[in-house]
């Protein structure tokens, strides 16, 4: 195929001069149509002092894309000129549509974070992020990241999307990524953490960051289920009906159930997620728990391969995306393991 050397020789100069801007665009759209489906500032957030240049990691002819790799989103690489910068990002849920920008016109927080960080670059931004959650899913370790040619300091990036951000979303750090680097592609795992209020009476707080349940909730029990699991199955019967993924076959790292007074935390950590999956699960486990179906029926549900099987999907509030994971040639800020209300939970760290 065709470089871009080629294409711009054929092109007017003005039309040539757009062209790595052009090729970006349209790799984003290849991107949402070929989606599988499946967050003062010191160096500590920003990861990187702001006295390093940014031209130190300026994205160079060699990661420029060709027309060929348009097809092959996995390959994409930032546009010659521009910088690949990556954010963690943590929202509350409970009033969007989920992560992605929808045509319809409805809130989402991909769209509040892309107009936000557009009036800081003075230019449009496009997010992509390691994973899209669903309307009403909450999110303390999201990663998105996007390319730009705007040079602007990593605080700048952070301090001035805070500004320009709605209350229930924040960006918590900001770091210079090599060209290569894809907030989605290149992750190599996810996890997520299920809270569950375990008592009779509603509570009157947190009542959408956290799933309420008035049956008293077996946590030993919802362990024994939880450890038929683990490892590398076909998760069909955990599987919305509209997920796109190419494939159900997940390797789940860990499930690890417990108690914190009334707090139930599922904390689960796989190679990558299915729709739904995550509250699929925690619907079984729950049912599991209440004493409704023996520990045996998680296995059966998960050789079933069948939805039907599964029983209710469980309510989003309590689902938190809470770390993404990536190869070393992709250093990260650390923080801690959220959601907030939980990191004084000693026995929940690691």
């Amino acid at each position: 195929m065709f470089g871009l050397d080629f294409v711009a020789a054929v092109l007017s100069p003005s039309l040539a001069s757009q062209l790595p801007q052009v090729l970006h665009a349209l790799q984003k759209l290849w991107e949402l149509a070929a989606s599988d489906g499946a967050g003062s500032v010191n160096t500590e957030l920003t990861g990187i002092p702001d006295s390093q240049p940014y031209n130190a990691r300026l994205c160079t002819s060699a990661g420029c894309p060709t027309l060929a790799n348009i097809d092959n989103p996995v390959a994409e690489m930032a546009p010659e000129g521009f910088y690949r910068v990556a954010l963690g990002v943590e929202y509350k849920g409970s009033r969007y549509s989920g992560w992605q920008r929808q045509l319809t016109g409805v809130a989402t927080v991909q769209e509040e974070l892309e107009k936000a960080l557009s009036k800081v670059a003075n230019s449009p931004i496009s997010l992509q992020c390691a994973g899209r959650t669903d309307a009403g899913v909450h999110a303390c370790g999201q990663v998105v990241h996007f390319d730009t040619p705007v040079d602007r300091s990593l605080k700048a990036w952070v301090m001035g999307a805070n500004i320009n951000l709605p209350h229930d979303i924040s960006v918590s750090w900001a770091r210079v990524m090599p060209a290569h680097f894809h907030a989605r592609f290149k992750a190599i795992a996810r996890r997520y953490r299920y809270v569950i209020y375990n008592d009779q009476i509603r509570p009157a707080h947190l009542n959408e960051e956290i799933t309420w349940n008035h049956r008293p909730l077996d946590v030993e029990r919802m362990a024994q289920a939880a450890q038929y699991l683990i490892g590398t199955h076909d998760f069909s019967a955990f599987r919305a009906g509209q997920c796109q993924a190419k494939s159900p076959i997940k390797k789940m790292h860990h499930l690890r159930v417990t108690r914190h007074g009334k707090m139930i935390v599922l904390d689960i950590r796989a190679n990558a997620f299915l729709h739904h999956m995550v509250r699929n699960i925690a619907g079984v486990l729950m049912t599991i728990g209440a004493g409704e179906r023996p520990v045996e029926w998680m296995k059966e549900v998960l050789e079933s391969r069948e939805r039907r099987s599964g029983g209710v999907t469980a309510h989003p509030y309590g689902l938190y995306l809470v770390q993404v994971e990536y190869h070393d040639e992709f250093p990260l800020p650390e923080r801690f393991i959220g959601p907030h209300f939980l990191t004084g939970f000693s026995e929940l760290d690691g």
